[in-house]
Formats: structure tokens, C-alpha cells, sequence
């Protein structure tokens, strides 16, 4: 058991400020919403956020996928606070001053890259009834430049001064190049590099990042439809999950300290984890359907809760307990929300 200090654990990725509220369904017919969605804004979608603000009451969270990990992670542990560090791009506006303030609230220690071309990145949470209908705007999430924050000397010091380090796949999409500088640190010193497969896009449209980063991954993570979805691009001519997990753990590695860890969820079914060469499955905690809230964040929280204990060096099995607990959290409130401690031991 290792004794946790502040900037143990590192992400970079897209930050975004979470706009939450509960709207009417004309304000839905008029964006040409789905009552449950996930979507990417296009022009259409320009005024959507502003009028969410000026119209309902709105409720801001520091959000986006890594961030949100990172902040279950700190969550989890309590104290010290700023165990997590957090990069990403905003923009010098409002919602940046806002997104500041909340990952300041959640005890991360987040250093954004701050640049005036494009706005702050945002997520509308459009709620009506138990759906939420999700629109993002990456918009500054976009503009990381690796020259330009990660490679400044006072930046790349909090680098070093990580155990663990979590990218979510969606950063594939905006800097592969810091993903990478960061992925071969933690392989020269022998740390943690964990990475998400996010979404399946990821692994269809960005195949080429992604496998450029996947010989450093030490611990990948990833749900049922993901892992089908790469299993499918990477020609493993299989639909089972345990088999997809084994030939991931099998894929060419640097470190050859450590041996991959594969992690795959599956909603409410068994988590799969494959490592040193067998097999596990872990059940997830029963819920009653009628206690869920918003399953939108649980694989964020999943990451997270299991992050909270790998960086204190806890055994694998405990990682995944933890795991399912911060999930289990989650889904029952709306967004990657939780109550003031953790009831976890």
C-alpha cells in the first residue's frame, strides 16, 4: 500500500464544461433532438447552448471523459486533495472561468492550455423526464498543442512527478502527439500508461493513432460495443469478449516489465480482465432498473474508481470493486455527479 501524494495520477484530454437543465420538448423539436442522445453539435446547434443558459435553470460541471475519471478518482480518495493533475485546451471566456472554478471544487489540479481562437468546449445536457439528450461542442478541446503546454518546462515537471497516467480515446482525435510523448515516459521509467478505446469510432476512424499509442498501454480499458467494434478493425475474427480482451493483452508491447492488463464492462453483465495470462470476471453490483438515473457516466466513473486504487498500488481485484462501486454511484444521479464522500472500504 503506497501513500498518495499530491500529482500521483495525470490526464490530459478534452475539457468541457457540463450545462445541465431541464427542458421542455419544444426546446428539443426546435434543435432536432432525440430525447436520449449523444451528438456532436454542427451549426445548427450554435445557439443551443447560449439559450439553455438564458431559458432554464442551468447546473455547471466540470466535465469531458478523462476529466471526469480524474475527478471520481480524487473522489475516491479524499485526501490529499490534487492527487489528480488534468491538461486540456479552453478558451479565455466565461465558461472557461467557470470550468476553472469547478475542477478547483473537485480538487483537481487541472493546468489548461488557455487560447483565444475557439471557445471553451461544452456539453449541453438537455433533460426531460429520465432521458438526456447530450450535445457537445469540443470547440477549444481541439486546439491542445503539445509545443505549446506540455513541452514547458514547469508543465512537464508535474509529468514526471506522475505514477499513473489515464488518456481517454477520444485525445487520439486531437493530439497524438502528446499522447505519445507522455506514453513513452511512462514507459522509460517503468509507470503506469492507461488508456480508454472510448468510443467505436475511435478504433474505426483513428486505427492509426490509436495503434501507434497501443504498445505503450499498460492497463486499456473499454466497454462491450468498443472492444467489438476494435476486435473488428484489428481482424481478430471473433465476437467473444474474453477472446477479443486475450489477443488485445497479446498485442506487441515496449515495456516488457509489465504485462497489459485489459479491462472490458459490460453494462450491467460481468467486467472481463484479462492479465499475467488468465482470465477473471468480476460481477458488478445488483441495482434495482428503478434506481437508475443516467447510465452516461458510469464508464467514466468505472475508470475512475478503479484509477483511485491502481495508484495506490492496491491488488487488481480491489481496482475493479472499486470500479463497480464508483459506477454503481453514479448511475443512480444525473451526470458524472456523487454525494460528498465515498461509502467504500
Amino acid at each position: 500500500m503506497s501513500a498518495v501524494s499530491p500529482n500521483l495520477l495525470f490526464g490530459m484530454g478534452n475539457p468541457l464544461l457540463d450545462i445541465c437543465a431541464v427542458v421542455d420538448k419544444d426546446f428539443l423539436d426546435k434543435y432536432s433532438l432525440k430525447p436520449n442522445d449523444q451528438i456532436l453539435a454542427d451549426d445548427k446547434h450554435k445557439a443551443l447552448f447560449d439559450e439553455l443558459v438564458k431559458k432554464f435553470k442551468v447546473e455547471y460541471h466540470a466535465g469531458g471523459a478523462t476529466q471526469n475519471s480524474i475527478k471520481i478518482a480524487q473522489w475516491m480518495i479524499q485526501e490529499p486533495h490534487n492527487v489528480g493533475t488534468f491538461f486540456g485546451c479552453i478558451g479565455k471566456d466565461n465558461f472557461g472561468k467557470i470550468l476553472k472554478e469547478k475542477a478547483q471544487e473537485a480538487h483537481v489540479d487541472a493546468h489548461y492550455y488557455e487560447q483565444d481562437e475557439e471557445p471553451t468546449g461544452t456539453c449541453a445536457a438537455c433533460i426531460t423526464g429520465d432521458n438526456r439528450s447530450l450535445v457537445a461542442n469540443l470547440a477549444a478541446a481541439n486546439c491542445y498543442k503539445r509545443d505549446k503546454h506540455l513541452d514547458l518546462e514547469e508543465n512537464w515537471k508535474l509529468v514526471e512527478k506522475a505514477k499513473v497516467y489515464y488518456i481517454a480515446g477520444f485525445f487520439l482525435t486531437v493530439s497524438v502527439e502528446s499522447i505519445l510523448k507522455v506514453a513513452k515516459h511512462a514507459s522509460e521509467t517503468n509507470k503506469l500508461f492507461c488508456l480508454n478505446l472510448s468510443a467505436p469510432f475511435i478504433s474505426q476512424f483513428f486505427k492509426d493513432n490509436l495503434m501507434q499509442v497501443m504498445p505503450y498501454v499498460d492497463v486499456l480499458f473499454g466497454n462491450e460495443t468498443e472492444a467489438a467494434t476494435f476486435a473488428k478493425e484489428q481482424e481478430f475474427e471473433t465476437k467473444d469478449i474474453k477472446e477479443i480482451a486475450k489477443k488485445a493483452q497479446a498485442l506487441p508491447k515496449v515495456n516488457k516489465k509489465r504485462e497489459r492488463i485489459v479491462v472490458f464492462t459490460q453494462g450491467k453483465d460481468e467486467t472481463t480482465v484479462v492479465h499475467s495470462g488468465k482470465v477473471e470476471t468480476f460481477p458488478v453490483l445488483k441495482i434495482d432498473p428503478k434506481d437508475i438515473v443516467d447510465t452516461n457516466g458510469a464508464g467514466d466513473a468505472f475508470v475512475g474508481g478503479f484509477l483511485s486504487q491502481l495508484v495506490q498500488e492496491k491488488p487488481l481485484d480491489h481496482c475493479v470493486k472499486a470500479a463497480h462501486y464508483a459506477a454503481y454511484v453514479v448511475i443512480q444521479r444525473a451526470g458524472c455527479n456523487f454525494p460528498e464522500k465515498p461509502d467504500f472500504k
